[in-house]
């Protein structure tokens, strides 16, 4: 398969620590050109790959006919702006999430992807990595029975108010950051929609920097509780659990930030104290995502986690702050 030519629109950390390496390692793709004006920024990249193109701005990088696929980390709402931009430049697009504030605003992005013809996507990384596969197919066995809840939880401690994700104008808060990972992991795994949901958010700096979501989901496994807490406020911790009337999926320590944060691993715990635990220590989830973008570029493959699906989660995100009881510190 002829490699991809990746362009990267910002040099922000992310990109540097995990996707830029990502796509350098990814079979079927070519760390191509970055669009930064900072030298300094600039060589964080160049360190790991030094043949990289630097160009001094966004439209520059867009402009280059070499080109074929562009990966945004910019601040969450320039996201939308720049990925209709990229598309409209000839570029596959693959933005951070989210990739939109709200699900309404997906629905451009679609029309624009539809009209091109070219594939567009938000970095919903999760989706790509085994121990979300296998939890899916866990539970579409039938492993756990029938399903009666699911709990998820992500945390971690940001006091930096000058980090984006600290800041309103900016698109900020625990929701928008790590909430669609606590929203969409029960999505995917599940594959049910809410029907009632309730929330309180804490709010610290105009964003909320904690969230408790509970309500109920609808779906092929039926009907069953689930609640979700998001904070930038706490000690680290990330656990899902989908929990069953004879049996349980649960995956902690690294669900979301495999093998960074923890091991990637999923459990299966049944009647009889009886654990099954599926362990994935080589797995690279950036790695897997960049791959399946190329597959569907180049052969046609159905992207895995399409916009259609991104806005479901949206959508849920949207009910949430729309009927969510406000507490400020």
């Amino acid at each position: 398969m002829k490699a991809v030519k990746w362009g990267v629109l910002g040099a922000a950390n992310f990109a540097r620590e995990h996707m830029a390496p990502a796509i350098h390692a990814a079979k079927g793709a070519e760390l191509y050109a970055l669009a930064t004006s900072s030298p300094e920024k600039a060589a964080g990249f160049t360190a790991f790959a030094p043949n990289l193109k630097i160009h001094s701005s966004y439209e520059a990088l867009l402009a280059d006919p070499a080109i074929e696929a562009v990966y945004i980390p910019l601040p969450n709402h320039l996201h939308v702006e720049w990925t209709l931009k990229a598309l409209a430049a000839g570029k596959h697009v693959l933005t951070e999430k989210p990739i939109a504030l709200r699900a309404d605003e997906i629905d451009q992005i679609i029309a624009a992807r539809n009209a091109s013809g070219l594939l567009a996507a938000e970095a919903y990384m999760i989706v790509h990595h085994p121990q979300w596969q296998r939890a899916k197919q866990w539970l579409e066995a039938g492993e756990i029975g029938q399903l009666r809840h699911v709990d998820a939880a992500f945390s971690f401690h940001l006091t930096d108010m000058d980090n984006i994700r600290n800041r309103p104008d900016a698109g900020g808060g625990s929701l928008r950051d790590i909430g669609v990972y606590t929203f969409g992991s029960a999505r995917f795994v599940t594959g049910s929609e809410p029907v009632d949901l309730s929330a309180r958010l804490i709010l610290d700096n105009g964003i909320d920097s904690f969230a408790q979501v509970s309500g109920i989901m609808d779906g092929p496994h039926g009907r069953f509780t689930y609640g979700s807490m998001t904070s930038m406020r706490l000690y680290n911790r990330q656990v899902v659990t989908f929990q069953g009337d004879k049996g349980m999926i649960r995956l902690e320590g690294g669900p979301f930030n495999a093998n960074v944060n923890d091991l990637a691993e999923v459990e299966l715990h049944r009647n009889g104290n009886s654990v099954l635990v599926e362990r994935f220590p080589t797995a690279n989830q950036y790695v897997l995502q960049v791959q399946a973008f190329g597959r569907s570029i180049r052969e046609g493959v159905a992207y895995p986690c399409p916009l259609e699906f991104i806005k479901g989660t949206q959508a849920m995100m949207d009910k949430v702050y729309d009927v969510a009881v406000e507490i400020s510190l």
